[in-house]
């Protein structure tokens, strides 16, 4: 299977309808094979599935590492995302945001080191840091473009207001955030900023961290170690309201023959030309079921039907645990 048609995050990167989120590869959503994980990636690129999508904190650089194994020989074939900006506690100090321009190159060039490469061909803020201009960040990060060791850039989880700033210093390819059926936020005001100013969306949690699946029936689905256990929207009363809300989906995929994972990607493609998502998968079955929804062709009714099963708002329960969502929507 090859995708199409492709994309264009910003005005000179393309990419193919759907990308491959990584962060599941490095044991995020309980344990991980590094051999399937590996040959994930490749399924992906034999696809087409160029944008391949890992952050320095995956896994505690663990994630960049793997990435790099799997795309070593490959290079030419990957639109390689990485992110930078949200340091984990040591012996320096407790975990924090940083997007002082110190830090932007510093964590570049161990980023660069672990993925084995020279450069990056979209480079993100994870999360603004609320003590740095981001004007500062994001022109520590045009520095990088300038010198050729990144091609694009972009931030993570920005206000309307920090994306038109960050944008006026250099162009912006996208910004990645969440977006799916289960969270619409964005079409509020982040998607129509995108949309005029021409910058794409990547979107992660796609299937609502597994919730779109059908896959989830209750709590006990989940590996103890599986860090969604600690998530609100996985919390007994409120994931009861939200596998109501796939149920409909669900019904909904059934009239159309397909899965319920795949009718909420091919209604996330259909919300604008500029989005991406980027589900994660670290098996390939799961992959090639995923990627299959670029091929899948929504009616108007079909979206329509959608927008009505799951309305902005339906679902229930925060996006991250409490002390976590002060860091979204800078």
């Amino acid at each position: 299977m090859t995708l199409g048609p492709d994309r264009l995050l910003g005005d000179g990167l393309r990419t193919f309808a759907i990308g491959l989120g990584c962060m599941g590869m490095s044991g995020i959503y309980g344990k991980a094979d590094e051999l399937e994980s590996i040959a994930t990636i490749d399924a992906a690129l034999d696809a087409g599935a160029s944008l391949i999508d890992t952050a320095d904190v995956y896994g505690a650089g663990h994630n960049e590492e793997l990435v790099g194994r799997a795309i070593h020989a490959r290079r030419d074939e990957v639109v390689l995302a990485t992110k930078f900006g949200q340091r984990l506690g040591g012996p320096d100090g407790p975990a924090r945001v940083d997007g002082s321009p110190t830090w932007v190159r510093t964590a570049f060039e161990a980023s660069a080191r672990r993925l084995g490469v020279e450069h990056v061909d979209l480079y993100f803020q994870h999360r603004v840091d609320p003590a740095t201009p981001i004007e500062e960040t994001v022109a520590a990060m045009a520095a990088l473009v300038e010198e050729g060791k990144v091609r694009h850039i972009g931030i993570c989880e920005a206000s309307a207001a920090t994306i038109r700033r960050a944008h006026a210093v250099h162009p912006l390819a996208a910004v990645q955030t969440e977006y799916s059926l289960w969270w619409r936020g964005i079409e509020s005001e982040v998607l129509p900023t995108c949309v005029e100013l021409g910058i794409g969306v990547v979107a992660y949690s796609p299937l609502g961290r597994g919730l779109l699946t059908g896959a989830l029936r209750n709590s006990e689905d989940l590996a103890p170690d599986d860090r969604r256990r600690d998530h609100p929207r996985f919390e007994r009363e409120s994931l009861t309201h939200n596998l109501a809300l796939v149920a409909e989906v669900e019904r909904l995929a059934g009239s159309l023959g397909v899965e319920p994972s795949q009718l909420a990607l091919a209604w996330l493609l259909r919300k604008g030309a500029g989005i991406v998502p980027i589900p994660g998968a670290k098996r390939r079955d799961h992959l090639a079921s995923n990627l299959a929804a670029a091929e899948i062709s929504l009616g108007d009714d079909d979206v329509a039907r959608l927008d009505a099963a799951m309305p902005v708002g339906a679902g229930a329960g925060l996006r991250y645990p409490e002390q976590a969502m002060g860091a979204l929507e800078r």
